[in-house]
């Protein structure tokens, strides 16, 4: 899936990658993607609410080894 920007939040644990996560998305567009790449366990819960309750898109998760991949379309 294209991305317009990418976030590395591996190895921060909660609440850090949604923290870094609201900070990149107040800089792009609407309609444009984010990419973030998280390792902490619980940001797989916390994206999904964090996006829905912002008005974003949660459009896939995708899970490579240890590393969660999440593409969030700002609304």
């Amino acid at each position: 899936m294209n991305a317009d920007k990418v976030l590395d939040s591996k190895g921060l644990a909660c609440p850090m990658p949604i923290v870094k996560t609201r900070k990149e998305m107040k800089d792009m567009e609407s309609g444009q993607v984010l990419e973030i790449l998280a390792t902490d366990k619980g940001a797989k819960a916390d994206m999904t609410a964090w996006a829905k309750s912002g008005g974003h898109e949660l459009l896939d998760i995708q899970e490579d080894g240890d590393v969660l991949k999440f593409w969030i379309q700002k609304g």
